[in-house]
C-alpha cells in the first residue's frame, strides 16, 4: 500500500501511469496483450509507482490483461479500475490479487451535470454509494483509491463531503480528476489546498491529480495540484488518452526535475528511460509522436536557427535546459552494415534498450540484413523503426506476400497483390486513381470488406533518398477506430503493410475470421 504523506516523503510525487487504461481509450490505440505486457515492463523498469493496467469488468480481454500485468510486474503497484458497482469492484479485486502490490481504483460522478444526466442520483444517494463501495473495496484489499469523477465541476462543499466519506470508508488515495479538462492552474491548486486543509482525516490519504488536456493545460494543472498538496499525479506516456489526451508523464517528470528551484518535489523515475518508453508506447498504440512534442519529439533537441546553432556550438546550455542524454535520446549515428553479425546486432539492440527473445531476435536480424542489402547507410533510427515495426505486426493473420505497382502520369495506376490470409494465398488486381488508391482497394478486394480510411500519412525515418518510409494508417468500421504502422525503404510497400497492420487490429478487436471479417 502506498503510504500517506509523512515528513519523510512529503516532497515525493508518486507517478501513477494510466497508459494501459485511459491511454488505450484513444480512438485507434487498442493494444494486444503482448504489447500491453511490453509497455508494462518498460514502465516498471522506469520506476513508475502505480500502473493502472485496465478496466477488468469491461471485457474478458481486459480482465486477462490486468491479471497478466499483475503477474509480470515486479516493483510497481498494479491497479484495476472499477465503477462504484459491486460486480466491478469484485472483478477488479480478483484481477489485482495476482500482483505483489495491488490496488482497486473505484470512482463515482460528483458534479451536478453528471448527477442529473448520467447518474440520476441525489447528493445523499451518492454519499451512500461512496461509503458502501469504498468499504467493499477495502474489505478486498488494503490499497484503495477513490475518484470523484468531474471533481473540478463539483461544488466544493459537496466535494468535501464525498472526500470525507471516502476516507472514513477506507480509501488510502483520493483522486480529484479534471475529467473534461476544464480547470485552470490557479483554481486547480486552490481546490486541492482547500480540500486537503479543510476535510477531516485528509492527512490519512494521498491526494492525486488526473488532468485531461482539452484546453492544453493538463501538465500545468497537474503541477499546480502538486503545489496545492497533491502527491500523486496520474498521467500517460506521450500524453496518450481520449479526446485531447492526458497529462504527459515525461513532461511532468522533467518539469519537476528541471525546475526543482521553484517546485521542490521529486519522483523516482529513471529519466534516461523516457525516450525508450515513448517509442514502445508509440509503436504499441500505433500513435506517432508529433515532431514538436516536448521531451520526446523528434525536434525536441533539434536546432535550425542560425543564432541557436551558433549558441549551441559555443555552449549547449545557451538553448538547452536539459540534455538529450538525460531523457535517453542519442544522436542518430551510422552504426552497422550488411557485414555486421548477430553479436554486433544484439549489442546494438541492447544499447537501444531492446531485449528480444530468440525468435523475435532472429526475425529482426533477418529484416536488418535485408534492409542493409537495400539501404546504403543503416542508422540507429532505422533499427528502432525496424524492431518497433516487427513487434507491432506479431500475430498478424493477413500478411503481404507480393506486390507490383504500375503507375503512369495521366495513365493507369494498377496494383497486383498477393496476400496470405490465415495461411492461404489470395491474389487480386485493381486499377485506382493513384498508386496508393490502387493498393488499398486491392487489399479491400482481397479481404472482402471496406473499412473507412480515416488517416494516411508518410514520414521519413531518417534523411536521404534511401530513407525508410514510416507509414501510418487509421481505419474505422462500425464505430471502432484502429491504427497501423509499418516501416520500409519502399514507400508503397510501407503503405500496404501499414494498412494491413490496421486491418489485422480490427480482426483482433472483433475476434473474427480473417476472410470477410467485418460483414455487417
Amino acid at each position: 500500500m502506498t503510504a500517506p504523506t509523512t515528513d519523510s516523503n512529503k516532497d515525493r510525487v508518486f507517478i501513477f501511469d494510466t497508459t494501459l487504461r485511459d491511454g488505450e481509450q484513444s480512438p485507434g490505440a487498442t493494444m494486444t496483450l503482448e504489447e500491453k505486457l511490453q509497455v508494462a515492463e518498460a514502465l516498471d523498469e522506469m520506476g513508475v509507482d502505480i500502473i493502472e493496467a485496465g478496466f477488468p469488468i469491461a471485457s474478458n480481454g481486459d480482465f486477462e490483461a490486468v491479471v497478466a500485468v499483475a503477474k509480470q510486474v515486479k516493483r510497481a503497484t498494479v491497479a484495476g479500475l472499477a465503477r462504484a458497482i459491486t460486480a466491478d469492484i469484485d472483478r477488479a479485486g480478483e484481477a489485482v490479487r495476482h500482483a505483489q502490490k495491488g490496488r482497486i481504483h473505484t470512482f463515482v460522478s460528483t458534479s451536478p451535470i453528471h448527477l442529473a444526466h448520467q447518474m440520476k442520483k441525489t447528493e445523499d444517494e451518492v454519499i451512500e454509494i461512496i461509503a458502501r463501495t469504498v468499504a467493499q473495496a477495502r474489505n478486498l484489499i488494503d490499497d484503495v483509491e477513490w475518484s470523484a469523477m468531474d471533481a473540478t465541476r463539483t461544488p466544493l462543499e459537496f466535494l468535501k463531503r464525498c472526500v470525507e466519506t471516502a476516507i472514513k470508508a477506507g480509501a488510502t488515495t483520493i483522486n480529484l480528476p479534471d475529467t473534461v479538462g476544464y480547470a485552470v492552474p490557479d483554481e486547480h491548486e486552490k481546490m486541492f489546498r482547500d480540500i486537503i486543509t479543510q476535510v477531516p482525516g485528509a492527512d490519512k490519504a494521498i491526494f492525486s491529480a488526473h488532468c485531461h488536456n482539452d484546453l492544453g493545460l493538463a501538465v500545468a494543472n497537474s503541477l499546480a495540484a502538486v503545489r496545492g498538496g497533491a502527491r500523486q499525479v496520474e498521467c500517460t506516456i506521450n500524453g496518450l488518452g481520449e479526446r485531447a489526451g492526458n497529462a504527459a508523464l515525461e513532461e511532468i517528470v522533467m518539469a519537476l526535475r528541471t525546475r526543482a528551484d521553484v517546485m521542490p518535489y521529486h519522483t523516482e523515475i529513471e529519466t534516461t528511460h523516457l525516450a525508450r518508453a515513448s517509442r514502445i508506447v508509440s509503436a504499441a498504440a500505433n500513435f506517432p509522436v508529433q515532431y514538436n512534442k516536448a521531451i520526446v519529439g523528434k525536434n525536441a533537441f533539434a536546432h535550425e536557427s542560425g543564432i541557436h546553432q551558433d549558441g549551441m556550438l559555443k555552449n549547449a546550455e545557451t538553448y538547452e535546459i536539459m540534455t538529450p542524454a538525460s531523457v535517453g535520446i542519442k544522436e542518430t549515428t551510422l552504426v552497422m552494415g550488411k557485414h555486421s553479425g548477430r553479436a554486433a546486432f544484439k549489442d546494438k539492440l541492447r544499447e537501444l534498450g531492446y531485449e528480444l527473445g530468440d525468435n523475435a531476435f532472429q526475425e529482426a536480424f533477418q529484416r536488418f540484413k535485408d534492409l542493409a542489402d537495400r539501404k546504403k547507410h543503416v542508422y540507429d533510427a532505422d533499427i528502432v523503426a525496424l524492431v518497433d515495426d516487427e513487434v507491432g505486426s506479431v500475430g498478424d493473420r493477413i500478411k503481404l506476400v507480393d506486390m507490383q505497382v504500375i503507375s503512369k502520369t495521366g495513365g493507369v495506376h494498377k496494383c497486383d497483390l498477393t496476400l496470405s490470409i490465415d495461411g492461404e494465398e489470395s491474389s487480386v488486381s485493381y486499377e485506382g486513381t493513384g498508386s496508393v488508391d490502387a493498393i488499398f482497394n486491392a487489399i479491400k478486394q482481397a479481404v472482402g470488406q471496406e473499412p473507412h480510411l480515416v488517416l494516411y500519412a508518410i514520414d521519413g525515418v531518417t534523411g536521404g533518398t534511401d530513407a525508410q518510409a514510416s507509414a501510418h494508417v487509421r481505419l474505422e468500421h462500425n464505430g471502432r477506430i484502429v491504427s497501423g504502422n509499418a516501416a520500409e525503404p519502399d514507400t508503397l510497400v510501407a503503405s500496404a503493410r501499414a494498412y494491413l497492420n490496421a486491418y489485422n487490429r480490427l480482426l483482433i478487436e472483433r475476434g473474427a475470421s480473417a476472410q470477410g471479417a467485418m460483414a455487417g
